[in-house]
């Protein structure tokens, strides 16, 4: 029997419509999808082969609410070695902030073929929505994107980098890290009169958007919950998002963010059965 092929393609950040035309036509053609759970389940619905295998591998917040890695690197070498044409369908972007490589390596392994279809990282995604330019001239000459975990542990001048840049600062993932960054920040010197944007389930009908002064973030604001994905913007763009915000901050219009055509049965597999 021949190997299959493994597609790992990014979905985007949330909006159905901001697939690319390459990873839609790949999941259209797929016989097997393993993805992840931030993963719009309008794209499943909408482009997914209809009689493909729908794996959910998703990882969470927290060991027992995630698939391990080796699980999900164990099922793309079983379907490949079965000759199945499989996509790996990760959130946002390919490259930032997933455990590509571990996949990568495993597919190098055992000599499956493999292709890297990108996607738009959460950071572009919920900077458009929320009409905050992160480059914009005479605000920002650069960005940083970066992840805090609780269990992180950074250096003293690492934060005191971060607190004096002027560059645009991106948090992904910082729901349930928002307090630990501020208290971190601000112990380094961050200026007060630095701008933050929290902004929750970014490019869907749900998308909030909090701004404020970094001096202005009480207490009632850091404990409110923020629905995941969250993502955190620190930086003189964040000022520009009064002006050029262009979606209400609540009860968006559903209909702007409407997948065309009539939605699929989506069929879901048991891990169990498949290992």
């Amino acid at each position: 029997m021949h190997t299959g092929k493994v597609v790992i393609a990014g979905a985007g950040p949330g909006d159905p419509e901001l697939l690319t035309l390459k990873t839609a036509r790949y999941l259209h053609m797929a016989e097997v999808v393993l993805t992840d759970r931030l993963v719009s389940e309008q794209i499943l619905q909408r482009y997914v082969n209809p009689v493909a295998e729908i794996i959910f591998v998703g990882k969470e917040g927290g060991e027992n609410k995630s698939i391990a890695q080796k699980t999900i690197n164990k099922l793309l070498v079983q379907y490949a070695q079965e000759g199945k044409f499989i996509v790996r369908l990760k959130g946002g972007d390919i490259s930032v902030f997933s455990n590509i490589l571990d996949e990568l390596e495993t597919l190098r392994a055992h000599n499956i073929p493999y292709e890297l279809v990108p996607g738009i990282t959460a950071a572009s995604g919920a900077a458009a929505y929320a009409g905050i330019p992160l480059t914009a001239r005479d605000n920002a000459r650069a960005v940083r994107f970066l992840t805090y975990q609780k269990t992180d542990i950074l250096s003293a001048a690492h934060w005191q980098d971060l607190a004096d840049t002027d560059d645009t600062l991106v948090f992904y993932m910082s729901g349930e890290t928002l307090n630990d960054l501020v208290q971190h920040l601000s112990l380094h010197g961050i200026s007060g009169k630095k701008s933050v944007a929290v902004i929750e389930q970014a490019t869907t009908p749900y998308q909030r958007v909090f701004t404020r002064k970094f001096s202005d973030l009480n207490s009632q604001i850091l404990r409110r919950g923020f629905v995941s994905p969250t993502l955190l913007i620190i930086g003189n763009v964040v000022n520009l998002h009064q002006s050029f915000r262009w979606l209400a901050n609540s009860k968006i219009s559903k209909s702007y963010f409407r997948a065309a055509g009539e939605n699929q049965p989506v069929q879901q597999y048991s891990l169990s059965s498949l290992i």
